[in-house]
Order: structure tokens, then sequence, then C-alpha cells
């Protein structure tokens, strides 16, 4: 402590002293006239110096006498006396009095306005102001007036080592590759002090290292960091603490000192080759395991991370390089083997990979450090499963002539257990794929048969479905496609292909083709179609007509002679017999319809039937057309009139608004029950001309004329209804005056004793196997195939 004191004080009082040494002989030397104020310890002896000896000194005056020095943070009991101003024109007789203003008067400095004595006040700090600017001047202390004009001058604050050095970033992190080589440069720092760096060696900084050694050092003035230790290691230890001072004063004793600390972590490099955590890895797998699924996992350490520690999988050897892959999981880094292709235990039982592990990213600097990779043993156990019946074939395509005899093989499916076991298997059709039965199948040999005849024409193909179960386990079960192409027989005659209807020229000429017909078959030969036309045996020297067969298998009418004529004969009836080339040959007999027509002198048909009726009588074409309209228009026109007389009548009932043919009553409440007697009101279905009287028709007039029916009195709620619209209903039938038969009446009641029975499905059977179907085959075909559709669904949930 008083080794501290005593520095302390010699700091304080040596500017002050070089102050008093250097400034008061300055002050003695430099020349004075009447307008200068000047700092304490001036005389006015020196006005008495001779012109020349005031050139001379004026030129060689080397300091600024208006500034003053005072030291910053000087306390003590009195005011500290910063300096005194003087003017030559004091006589001392105390008539002078000095102000000061600018920066701080009156408050951190205070002048005596007698002798000219400047304190300072109160305690200075240089790193809050370092100098004060202020102005001085002597006024008559009687009149206030000025003796000489305002002088400026600055006082300074003297620094003192009284702040500590600070690093204003800390505290720092750093990062340095691992295994890095001495030298390697780390981080820099950088500390601060307030202390005035041009005054003394109060902000001369020294850097050094408190903790940190031997690992890292610091460069003294710069403060870079750097290693000190070669191949330092991260996975032996990755984080260091260094505690980095600054000191003052150059670093010698009596600096002042501040300290930060530094992290300093080492990144990784790739330095570690990956390492199996065992040699040998056994895994087992049921045969039946699905195609990439996962069946075990492998893993290689890395004592590095990151991007170092990644490693790709690899088989490099084994039986089973083609049947397993391996793939690296990207999140915990595991080498995951998966299935590619189908295992069968009956085949091969265990399988042995050989697995390799290796960086993904090497250092070329760590390379010569060995090689960065590793190997495994992977043994594999393939497991016996319970598998489904496997088919011969994945499909099955039969053929089956249409006119097969039922019961007939018409193919086989075959199917066995591929476990050692080697269940039996037993076929069925999936009826949801042969809804017709039309096929069956042994369930022991698989053999297909026809249940029902098929048709070509009508269906070519069939798809169903063949399930083989193992008859020791239900639950295996395989299924196969059949396709069943039925094939051509020669089961259909030909026939035309339309209904064909000629027409001949009664000024045709000999030979002239009347018509040309076309055949078709349903039937479809290999080698296509090719008819034969004839005429019927007692035809075949028919006077009129002749047939002759074309190349493109059709067959052209040809007549024999000409003049042919309607009054004569209008119509000629031609049986042409068709037959195909199948075996055997179908036939059939068509007849062609030929009609004789008058024609211009171009051949074109003109009429057919109704000018020979027409043209006795002297009328041509147009002018039957002509007539025709005449009276079409004048039938428009009678109607039209008798039209508007009718509406020019008084309506056909008295009160259109009442007209129940066009007036409709809606109600979209919800009744209240039978407790509800407001819902509806019984007098609407009375009937209307109850109060109003008898509304006569004048639409029609009756055969029978009737009295007017009285109208009823109203009828009380309480009454039964169905008595009610059973009277009703026969008055109506009863009266020609009820509303024509396009009127609708709708009654809101549900009759009792009704024929058809409930219709409620509470009084339906417990269940659907109750039920029989039977009855609707009674019904005619098309209900007998229903009824025999839904015996089948039955007869599928009972098996």
């Amino acid at each position: 402590m008083p080794e501290r004191l005593t520095e302390m004080l010699m700091d304080t009082w040596t500017p002050l002293i070089i102050l008093w040494i250097t400034v008061l002989p300055s002050i003695y030397m430099a020349p004075m006239n009447q307008s200068q104020v000047l700092p304490s310890g001036s005389s006015t002896g020196l006005k008495r110096l001779t012109e020349e000896q005031r050139v001379l000194n004026r030129s060689k005056r080397g300091w600024v006498w208006n500034q003053m020095f005072v030291l910053e943070e000087f306390s003590g009991p009195e005011p500290i006396l910063v300096g005194r101003l003087h003017t030559d024109l004091d006589p001392g007789s105390s008539k002078i009095k000095y102000i000061l203003s600018g920066d701080g008067a009156g408050t951190i400095f205070v002048i005596n306005d007698k002798t000219g004595d400047i304190h300072a006040m109160k305690r200075l700090d240089r790193e809050e102001k370092a100098e004060y600017t202020l102005t001085a001047q002597a006024v008559d202390r009687d009149t206030n007036k000025p003796l000489e004009p305002p002088s400026e001058f600055i006082i300074k604050v003297q620094d003192i080592n009284d702040n500590a050095p600070e690093f204003v970033d800390g505290p720092y992190h750093a990062t340095v590759p691992e295994m890095s080589v001495v030298g390697t440069f780390v981080t820099k720092v950088t500390a601060t002090d307030a202390d005035d760096p041009v005054y003394g060696n109060s902000a001369k900084l020294v850097y050094s290292i408190l903790e940190g050694q031997p690992y890292f050092s610091i460069e003294p003035h710069t403060a870079i960091i750097k290693t000190a230790l070669p191949n330092m290691d991260r996975e032996a230890k990755e984080e260091y603490f260094v505690v980095i001072q600054a000191k003052d004063m150059g670093g010698h004793m009596g600096g002042l000192s501040g300290t930060t600390t530094v992290t300093i972590t080492l990144t990784d490099v790739n330095d570690n080759p990956p390492k199996f955590a065992q040699s040998l890895y056994h895994f087992s797998v049921m045969e039946d395991v699905a195609l990439g699924e996962p069946i075990g996992r492998v893993k290689a350490n890395d004592l590095d991370i990151g991007e170092n520690a990644k490693s790709s999988y690899d088989i490099i050897e084994g039986d089973g390089m083609d049947i397993f892959e391996i793939t690296t999981d990207a999140q915990t880094q595991d080498g995951v083997i998966r299935v590619r292709k189908p295992l069968d235990f009956e085949t091969k039982k265990s399988y042995t990979l050989k697995v390799e592990a290796a960086n993904i990213h090497i250092d070329p600097r760590f390379i010569s450090g060995g090689p960065f990779k590793d190997t495994a043993t992977v043994k594999i156990v393939v497991e016996d499963a319970d598998e489904p019946p496997v088919f011969s074939s994945p499909t099955y395509l039969l053929e089956v002539h249409e006119n097969a005899a039922i019961n007939s093989v018409i193919g086989q499916v075959t199917a066995h257990d591929p476990d050692v076991s080697s269940s039996p298997i037993r076929f069925s059709i999936d009826r949801h794929t042969d809804l017709e039965r039309q096929f069956n199948i042994n369930a022991e040999d698989g053999k297909i048969t026809l249940a029902t005849p098929l048709d070509r024409e009508t269906n070519t193909w069939h798809n169903i479905t063949i399930v083989a179960t193992e008859t020791r386990n239900h639950s295996q079960v395989s299924r196969v496609p059949v396709t069943i192409k039925v094939l051509d027989v020669n089961d259909n005659a030909p026939e035309f292909a339309s209904e064909h209807e000629a027409f001949l020229c009664e000024n045709g000429k000999p030979g002239q083709v009347i018509q040309i017909v076309s055949a078709v078959d349903k039937d479809d030969p290999k080698n296509g179609h090719y008819f034969l036309y004839s005429l019927l045996p007692e035809m075949v020297n028919n006077p009129n007509f002749t047939i002759k067969k074309n190349e493109d298998n059709t067959l052209s009418i040809l007549a024999k002679h000409n003049g042919f004529s309607r009054q004569k004969q209008e119509v000629y009836l031609l049986p042409i017999i068709i037959s195909d080339s199948g075996n055997p040959p179908m036939s059939s007999t068509s007849t062609l319809t030929i009609r004789v027509c008058g024609c211009s002198s171009d051949g074109i048909v003109q009429s057919c039937n109704v000018e020979a009726y027409v043209l006795p009588i002297g009328l041509s074409m147009g002018a039957l057309i002509a007539i025709l309209a005449c009276i079409i228009l004048l039938l428009v026109i009678v109607v039209l009139f008798v039209t508007l007389r009718r509406h020019k009548n008084e309506p056909l009932i008295i009160k259109d608004d009442e007209d129940v043919r066009e007036n409709i009553i809606r109600y979209d409440d919800e009744g209240g029950g039978e407790e509800d007697t407001e819902a509806f009101d019984i007098a609407t279905l009375q009937n209307p001309d109850g109060i109003n009287g008898f509304l006569p028709r004048k639409d029609i007039k009756p055969d029978l004329q009737f009295m007017p029916r009285q109208g009823l009195a109203p009828v009380p709620n309480g009454v039964d209804v169905d008595d009610f619209i059973n009277t009703r209903i026969q008055e109506a039938d009863n009266d020609p005056t009820a509303p024509p038969y396009d009127s609708i009446q709708i009654y809101g009641y549900e009759g009792r004793g009704s024929a058809a029975g409930s219709l409620s499905s509470l009084e339906s059977s417990a269940s659907d196997s109750d039920q029989n179907f039977d009855y609707l085959s009674e019904w005619g075909p098309r209900f007998k195939r229903l009824g025999e559709l839904y015996s089948v669904g039955e007869s599928d949930k009972e098996t």
C-alpha cells in the first residue's frame, strides 16, 4: 500500500513540478503590455525593458501564454490554484475587478476578482472533458467599464493513470482445427484504455496469458493468439479456457490491468477411420418377407463428427450379393440390410455376406494414417414360413367350341404347396366371376367342366377366377385368372343384311339390275364368309326375274323382260335361298318384295301406288298436292273459329278459383298426431257446392238430366273419415256432373284391409336365409333368372 501511494504522488506532482520549472521562467521572459492578461508570477518590473530587448525576446518566445494546466482527479481540503491573472493597469489600489466567463466559469472555476487567482472548485476528470475555454477581462470596480479588451485562454486537464484497460468485445470465442501446427492463428483480442495515449505510458498496453499455457500463446503488442503445441486432438480434449491480461504503463510495475476470457474450441478433421462395433453379425428372416423390407442393421462407429463421420456401406463378398442390399440411414449412419429378391427356405436356408464401411469425405493430410474403412461379416438365416399354394402358371387360357357338351372337360389348372409339409390343395371357382354358373371345377384335380351351353354369338370370352386353398390351413389361399375363349361352329344360317324392297320401272329394259342384295351370318369362319344364292326349285324357271352372283359376295336381281304394268300386277314376291360354306352348311330362305313403279325417262322412280289410282281421272301429282293443301287450310280455319266462339261463352264452372283442376293446396307443416285437432280441417274434403249450391257444367251435356244435389251440411270433425270418403266416391262415380277425368283428388288416408298386405320391414323375416325365392320362377323366365341369382348369393354365404 505505501508503494502504491508513492507511485500516485509521483504521478501527481511530477507534471506540476515540470510545469513550474518550464512555464514560470518563460512567463518572466515573455514581453508584456497593458492589454495582456498574465498568469500568476508575472511582474511589472519588466515593463522598463528597452525596446531592443523587447524585440529580441519576442522572436524567441516558445510557449503559448494563454494555456493553463490542472491535474485531473486532484482532491484536497482546499480548492486547487490553477493560475493567476494580472494586468499592468492594476496599481494595487483594488480599483480593478477581474471577471471570468466561459466553460465552467462560476461553477468549476472561480476567480478572485481582486487578486485574479483562479481556483478549481471540483474534482476534474480528463476522460469526461480534456480542456476548458474561458475569457478573462479587467473592469473598473466602480464603473464596471472595461479597462482592456477581453482575452481568451484555455485550461487543460492533465492526465494521470486512473483507468484500467478494458476488453470491450469480451469474452471471446474462437475455433481452430485440431491437429494444427504450432503458430496457427487462432484469434485476435483488443483492449482499450481511456487514459491519454500521447501523454506518458498510461495507455501503452502489453498483453500476456494468465491461463491456457502451454497450449496457446499471445503476441504482447498485437494481441494475436496462436497455437503453442502441435497435434492437439479434439477427441482427447475439445475445448480450452484461456485468460488474457492487458496491462498499461508498458507492462511495468504500477500499471493498471484488465482481463478477458477466450474459449477456444477445436474443430473436427477426418483423422479417424470408421470401426464396426463387432466383427460378426447374426440375423434371421422369414422366407415370405416383403421385398425391400429391412432385416437388420450394422453400425460402424467413427470418433469424428459431422461430415467427417459419414460412412457408406457396401456388400463386397458373399453368396447373397444379388439377394440382399445394404444402404445407409442418413439419420443414424447405420447400415440397413434389405431383401432384393424373394427368399425360399426350401432352396437355400442361410447366407454369408461381407460388408464394408468407408468414410465418404477423406482429408488428404491424414491419408497416410491408413485406410479409412472397416469390414464385418454378416450371417443371415432364412426361416420357413407357411406359404400359400403356387399355381403352375400365373394365368391360363382355355378354348372350347360353342357346341361343347354339358359336363365336358374344357381345361385343367394345377397348384402345389411349396412348403415341406406339402398340404393337399382344393380348387373352387370364385362365383363372383361366374354369376351365371356356366362352369364347374373338380375340387381335387382342378379340371374345369362346362355347366351350361355356350353361344359364341352371345359371349365370345369368359373370365373366371380359380381359388386354390390348402386343406390343412384354409387361410393360405391363392387365386389365378382363367380366360376361356368360345370357338365358333357353323350354327347360324345366313340371311339378308336388311329388309330389302326393290322397285321396278314399268319402262324398264330386259336384263336391267333391279336390286343388289347382301347377306350376313352371325358365325365367324376362319376363311371368311362365302354365300351361295339360288331360287326355290319351283321358281327356277321364273318368267319375270333371274339372279346373278357377284364377286363381292352379293346378289343382283335382274328383270327378264320389259312391259311390266302396275295395273296388271303391282307387287312381285321373289323367294331366294341363301347358303353358307360351313360344315355342315346352313341355309335360309328370304323373300324379296319387288314393286312396279312409274319412272321418268331417266329411270328415276316417281310413284309406285298412289298415282295408279289418280291418273285415270286425269289428275297429275301436282294437282293432287294442291287439293290436299286447300283441304287442310279449310280445316284449320274451322277449328280456329270454333275455338274463338267457345272462349266467348261463360266459364265452364261458375267459380274458377274453386276449380280443383287448377288449384293445388300444399301443406308443408308437420302434423301434431292424434291430439292435434287444428292441423287439418275436415271441411276441406267436403263437396265445394255444399255452401254455394249446385255448380252446373257448361262443357258437356249429360245424357240423363239429374236433379241437382242439395248441398250437404258440414260434417263434424268427429265423423269416421273412411265412411265419409267412401260416400263421396260413390256419389262421384254416379254423378255425370262430377269433375272430368283429368282432375286429381288426393286423400291423405291409408285404407284398411289392403289385398297387397303391409309393406313395412318390421314384419319381415328375421334373416335373409329364411326367404325362399322359388316362387319367382312362376312369374316368367326373367324372374326365374333373378331367383337363381339370389339363390346363388345365399349358397355362397352358407359356404
